[in-house]
């Protein structure tokens, strides 16, 4: 797929992606996490876990192909970029809804 698409594209479909899973899902967490009576700081600690591997085949793609890692470096940007826009922003989102 890589050789298809230029670099930018692929970086933004995977930055986008990764913005709308883990933004929805952080708001889904804290809500359950208000419900439950779960301190927000584990459940903060566990969407960094799951940042981490969700960007974790890129980095193994692209520790192990080194001579054809373009498309994988270009999405494994757009993967760190996307959660940790994410990560940062639905705290915010959350804090005015209420529930952290």
């Amino acid at each position: 797929m890589g050789e298809f698409l230029p670099d930018y594209l692929i970086r933004e479909q995977a930055a986008v992606g990764a913005l709308a899973a883990f933004g929805v899902l952080r708001i889904l967490g804290a809500v359950l996490a208000f419900e439950r009576g779960w301190r927000i700081a584990v459940v903060e600690k566990c969407f960094i876990a799951a940042a981490l591997a969700y960007c974790l085949p890129q980095l193994f793609d692209l520790l192990t192909h080194l001579y054809s890692s373009r498309a994988a470096g270009a999405e494994l940007e757009g993967k760190a970029a996307g959660c940790a826009i994410a990560l940062f922003c639905a705290p915010i989102v959350g804090h005015h809804l209420g529930l952290e």
